[in-house]
């Protein structure tokens, strides 16, 4: 903002004059869009006004085609700038808290379905624009004449779900890039007057990964004992694991796991700083596993990287905000779903686990030797299955060397002679001509039905 001033021969003192016509300018194209709409502006004066709930009532009435659906107005804090004078330099301009009036222009996009775009009407001008990918892809799904039944922001029924998932992933940066730079004329004018563009960045993401079951009693009958033994077998360092990282000792992240029944129903959430991964069912239908993120820079990217000598080198490092880190962050928050629910999956069958655990448990040999049992009474072979375990071995594998550091009482040669009877049973595997090592699935089964949670 300073330098635009000291570009435009604007004086820091006059900002409040120099704002005040492009609040009107907000206002007056609010009053305009609405009553084009045929709408009145809502004042909303009770903070914590659930705006989603009204706009439901209306829709129920209205019906869904496009168009403008509602559009309030509420005294929200803001961003903005004060001028500031000091001895040492020129006046300039320096950031703090404000209040100033917020449109929220909530309407049904043709491409992006019901959303909502909120306006400041005070410099900076931060627009920020909502946005449920489930209604994005129930207009593609219209346009290729796929059959589908959406209940709130979830499908419960898709008739081609195979191509609704390629689709799901379709969505570019680009053509995002397009449809908010059309929201943001149609509702907020300042950008066109200044001459200006605005960057659009992400304040929040969701991903979520949704189980459809066919018969609502086979999810219900599951869904209770699975929370709560997720509770309890997800470790701080497991929710490390499924959002991709490591988790140090002076981690300057809170990590921790929250259990709430509410009034939908049981959700299990695993935090970690400004992540989260959290699983709960919808409808008692639908169990759905959701990834959200309230800053992008957390997770990390391979990505190009202009160093201070103007040099460009490839390397990891955070994720960029801006809205063309979209197909990156999918990948990202997609692998931690995946993870997760590969963990689960282990969870959920027990009466299988017994099987495996009565298969595992009987003597075998190869060769001359003889490979024992294993004995989950065993403290030793409890320890071993439970080291095996750890959230870091299933995203990076293990070694005989990193088996040690856990496992202190063991010599190389007998946690040799454990990982060749492990293998022989099928629980775990070998990397190539290498000395890592991963839990099948198998392996994953057993260690769960086997250990205590």
């Amino acid at each position: 903002m300073t330098d635009y001033f000291y570009a435009h021969d604007l004086l820091i003192k006059d900002f409040a004059q120099w704002a005040e016509p492009l609040n009107q300018m907000i206002r007056q194209k609010a009053e305009q869009v609405a009553a084009e709409a045929g709408l009145k502006i809502e004042y909303l004066a009770k903070a914590g006004t659930d705006k989603e709930d009204l706009v439901q009532k209306i829709l129920r009435q209205r019906g869904d085609h496009p168009g403008l659906v509602a559009v309030f107005s509420s005294v929200e804090r803001c961003s903005t700038y004060k001028p500031l004078w000091s001895s040492d330099g020129p006046p300039r301009f320096r950031g703090e808290a404000g209040r100033c009036l917020h449109y929220y222009f909530y309407l049904i996009d043709a491409e992006l379905g019901l959303c909502f775009v909120r306006v400041p009407t005070w410099a900076p001008f931060r627009v920020e624009i909502y946005c449920n990918g489930h209604n994005w892809l129930a207009g593609q799904l219209r346009r290729r004449g796929i059959g589908y039944t959406q209940t709130d922001n979830a499908f419960t029924w898709i008739a081609d779900p195979a191509r609704a998932q390629k689709l799901a992933g379709s969505l570019r940066s680009q053509k995002l890039h397009g449809i908010l730079n059309r929201l943001v004329r149609a509702y907020c004018p300042v950008a066109q007057f200044l001459k200006m563009n605005f960057r659009w960045t992400f304040h929040q993401a969701e991903y979520a990964t949704d189980i459809l079951f066919r018969q609502r009693r086979d999810l219900q009958n599951l869904y209770e004992p699975l929370t709560r033994t997720v509770v309890h077998a997800v470790k701080a360092r497991d929710g490390a694991t499924f959002l991709g990282k490591r988790l140090q000792i002076n981690s300057e992240h809170e990590v921790g796991n929250r259990y709430e029944i509410r009034l939908e129903g049981t959700r299990v959430r695993h935090c970690m700083g400004p992540a989260s991964i959290k699983i709960y069912d919808k409808f008692g239908q639908i169990l759905r596993i959701e990834t959200t993120i309230n800053d992008v820079q957390f997770f990390p990217h391979y990505r190009q990287v202009e160093q201070r000598n103007g040099q460009r080198i490839t390397k990891w490092t955070k994720m960029k905000k801006s809205i063309y880190s979209l197909q990156a962050l999918q990948t990202v928050m997609e692998a931690a779903n995946r993870r997760y629910l590969e963990f689960i999956s282990a969870l959920q069958l027990p009466l299988a686990g017994a099987k495996l655990l009565h298969r595992v448990c009987s003597k075998m040999q190869q060769g001359e030797r003889n490979y024992r049992g294993l004995n989950f009474f065993s403290p030793e072979d409890a320890a071993l299955l439970e080291t095996l375990a750890r959230g870091e071995f299933n995203l990076q594998g293990f070694r005989n060397k990193t088996l040690r550091q856990h496992l202190p009482q063991r010599s190389s040669g007998q946690i040799s002679r454990a990982l060749k009877s492990l293998r022989l049973r099928g629980l775990v595997k070998k990397v190539g001509r290498t000395y890592k090592y991963y839990l099948t699935d198998m392996g994953k089964q057993v260690v769960a039905a086997g250990l205590p949670h």
